[in-house]
C-alpha cells in the first residue's frame, strides 16, 4: 500500500514550540504515513545539529532552504516565503506530498506563493494549517488578510486552544476546530548550575515583548535583596541586551543563551516563571506540567489555558504586586508537591502526544473533497 507523504513546513530547526509539535507528529509510527519536515529559514544556532540528529534518529527525511535566518525587520523571512516556491517545486514533483502542513506565519506564507504561483499542485494534495498563536501578522496585516483568504478556502486551519480559536474568529470569522498540541514527559536529568539553598526560578523563551521581558525584568529586580530566590534566564532575541545593561547589579540572576531540551532539566528546578502577555498555546508551561515542574504565570490567553482554571500562582494583567504576594508571601509556604500532582492530572488529560498524533492523521487520512 502507497503511504501517503506528509511534508510539515517549519520556521526553523531550533527551539520552538511550533517546531516541537511538527516533531512530535512526525515520530509517529503510523505504517500508512511517511513525514518529512521543511526549514523555511536556514537556522544556525547551537541547537540546530541537535535537531537534524533529532530527525536522522528518528527516521524523518528533512530538507533545508538555502535563505539565512537573519533577523532585519522581517527581510529574510519574506524573502524566503518568496522564494520557497522556485526551490520547493522540484521537491513536490519529487516526492508528490498528499498534505503539506504549515506551522506559523512565515511558514504560512510560503505555501501560500507556492499554491498561487503552481495552483494545479492543489488538485493532488491537501493543505492543513496550525494556527499557533491568538496574534498573527503583527506588522503584515495585509499580507496576513491574503493568506487567511486562501487557509479558509483551502478549510486547512487547525486551532491549538478556546483562546486561539475565539481571536480567531473574531478577527477572520472562522471558527477552526481545535486540536490541543500533545507532549509526553522525558527522561530527566540535573541541571549542573544551581545555586545550593537556594529557590532555582527557570525562564525560557525568546528576549521579545511577548514574552513579558520588561515585567520579568522588573520582577528580578524587586527581589534583588530577597535572598532565598535565583532566577536562571535562558534564551535570545532583540530585548536580551536590554535585560543583560538592565539586570547587571543583580545578584540573583544568571542570563544564558537558550538551553536545548530544557524539558530535561525541569526538576531541577524549583518553578518556572512566564510573564508572557500573550500565547497560543504555551508548550513549555504543558512540558513543565508533565515533567513535575510548577509554573507561575500571567494569566493570559494560550497560559492560562494550559493549566486548572483554580490555579494558585497566576496574576492578572502582569501585576508586580501580585507576583510580589505570590514570591515573598505564598511561595514559601505552598505545598509543591501537590501543585505537582494538580497540574499533571489536568495536562495529562488534555494533551497527551498519541492524542494529538491521532486526530491530525485523521485529518490527513482523508479523502480530499
Amino acid at each position: 500500500m502507497k503511504k501517503k507523504r506528509v511534508f510539515h513546513i517549519i520556521s526553523h530547526f531550533d527551539v520552538g514550540g511550533a517546531e516541537r509539535v511538527a516533531v512530535n507528529i512526525a515520530k509517529s509510527d503510523n505504517p500508512e504515513i511517511e513525514y518529512h519536515v521543511v526549514e523555511l529559514i536556514r537556522a544556525r544556532s547551537s541547537f540546530t545539529q541537535t535537531f537534524v540528529e533529532e530527525l536522522r534518529e528518528a527516521g524523518i527525511k528533512y530538507h533545508r532552504f538555502i535563505v539565512p535566518g537573519i533577523r532585519f525587520h522581517y527581510l529574510f523571512e519574506r524573502m524566503a516565503a518568496l522564494l520557497f516556491p522556485l526551490w520547493f517545486v522540484f521537491i513536490y514533483y519529487r516526492y508528490k506530498p498528499d498534505v503539506i502542513h504549515s506551522h506559523t506565519e512565515m511558514p504560512d506564507l510560503a505555501v501560500y506563493h507556492f499554491f498561487r504561483l503552481f495552483p494545479w499542485c492543489r488538485k493532488c494534495c491537501k493543505v492543513v494549517r496550525t494556527i499557533h498563536n491568538t496574534r498573527l501578522w503583527e506588522g503584515l496585516p495585509a499580507t496576513g488578510r491574503r493568506v487567511e483568504k486562501f487557509m479558509i478556502g483551502c478549510r486547512a486551519n487547525v486551532a491549538i486552544s478556546a483562546s486561539v480559536q475565539e481571536n480567531y474568529h473574531r478577527e477572520y470569522g472562522e471558527l477552526a476546530p481545535i486540536i490541543f498540541n500533545g507532549i509526553a514527559p522525558v527522561e530527566q536529568q540535573p541541571y549542573p548550575h544551581l545555586k545550593p539553598g537556594k529557590q532555582n526560578i527557570l525562564f525560557a523563551a525568546r528576549f521579545e515583548q511577548q514574552k513579558g521581558i520588561g515585567t520579568l525584568i522588573e520582577i528580578i529586580k524587586a527581589l534583588q535583596d530577597d535572598h532565598r530566590y535565583h532566577f536562571h534566564l535562558f534564551g535570545d532575541g532583540s530585548l536580551k541586551k536590554q535585560a543583560e545593561q538592565s539586570l547587571s547589579q543583580c545578584a540573583n540572576v544568571s542570563i544564558h543563551p537558550p538551553l536545548y531540551g530544557v524539558s530535561r532539566f525541569m526538576q531541577s528546578f524549583q518553578y518556572m516563571i512566564m510573564p508572557s502577555e500573550f500565547e497560543g498555546l504555551s508548550i513549555l508551561s504543558i512540558e513543565a506540567s508533565f515533567n513535575g515542574l510548577p509554573v507561575i504565570i500571567n494569566s493570559c490567553p494560550g497560559l492560562r489555558d494550559t493549566l486548572p482554571a483554580d490555579w494558585p500562582l497566576q496574576v492578572s494583567g502582569n501585576s508586580l504586586e501580585q507576583y510580589m504576594e505570590l514570591f515573598r508571601h505564598r511561595l514559601p509556604d505552598v505545598n509543591r508537591d501537590a501543585l505537582c500532582g494538580q497540574a499533571l492530572q489536568f495536562v495529562d488529560s488534555r494533551f497527551g502526544v498519541h492524542q494529538m498524533r491521532r486526530r491530525y492523521e485523521a485529518i490527513y487520512l482523508e479523502p480530499r473533497e
